[in-house]
């Protein structure tokens, strides 16, 4: 998202919205993957859960890039 956005805060607050929506569901996608490797000592991951949860941050990440693209649509056609 910062590269798309270089070095300048975007003046609209949904925009600034939509990219923290991407950016942490990134993140929390990235954690969700890294609980499905199982560790070595303990007990192995719920897998049922962690699926549960990689969808919702797909869904996520799709939902913010999906308002992303309709919001500098219409600013572009302004």
């Amino acid at each position: 998202p910062a590269s798309v956005f270089p070095s300048q805060k975007p003046k609209s607050e949904l925009v600034r919205t939509s990219l923290r929506l991407l950016t942490s569901s990134a993140y929390r996608l990235q954690s969700e993957c890294r609980k499905a490797l199982p560790a070595e000592p303990g007990p192995a991951p719920d897998i049922q859960l962690v699926t549960q949860q990689v969808i919702q941050c797909a869904y996520d990440i799709a939902k913010a890039a999906k308002q992303l693209v309709t919001i500098t649509t219409k600013e572009n056609n302004n």
